[in-house]
């Protein structure tokens, strides 16, 4: 039976079900199958040697989001080649796509977790109303380790930047 969490996150004041467990710093992050495009599938092995922030949004066609998205881009030079950044979201691929071409965005990495929302349910991110995962930041030492989790408890709400950047920046 799947783990469902009320009274932990809302939706400008409204209460959201949040499917999956919470993941908490030391906990060993769960494997994922998400998209990259229509037809290429990657893992989390994909990125293993990497420190990964990963970003999870709601949607890029969001002010929030889309905000998120272009924050971390930017943050993402300073931070060099060990750092890889992840941006998962519902989004079909074509058109996260879209967006990236629009947004400039060129050090993200955009996946989808639109076929099976495995992904949302195995971080505890699925929101059972809506299916779509909701805003938090997932920081992942070079051995998948959990180091730093923020699980937004409003969804409209900017994540804390400074607080990611800095546990990415501990693992450097």
């Amino acid at each position: 039976m799947t783990q469902e969490r009320t009274g932990v996150a809302t939706l400008k004041g409204n209460p959201i079900t949040l499917v999956g467990p919470e993941l908490k710093v030391g906990d060993q992050a769960p494997d994922f199958i998400l998209s990259k495009n229509l037809l290429e599938e990657v893992t989390l092995k994909d990125y293993s040697g990497k420190i990964k922030l990963i970003s999870v949004v709601p949607s890029l066609d969001t002010g929030v989001c889309d905000a998120q998205t272009r924050r971390f881009n930017s943050e993402a030079a300073e931070l060099g080649d060990e750092v890889t950044i992840l941006t998962v979201s519902v989004d079909l691929p074509f058109a996260q796509e879209r967006w990236c071409g629009a947004a400039g965005i060129d050090r993200v990495i955009t996946l989808s977790d639109y076929k099976t929302n495995a992904f949302g349910e195995a971080y505890g991110v699925l929101i059972k109303e809506f299916k779509l995962d909701m805003r938090s930041i997932f920081v992942l030492d070079k051995d998948d380790k959990i180091t730093y989790v923020e699980y937004l408890s409003e969804m409209a709400e900017h994540p804390n930047y400074e607080a990611a950047i800095a546990a990415v920046k501990t693992l450097l």
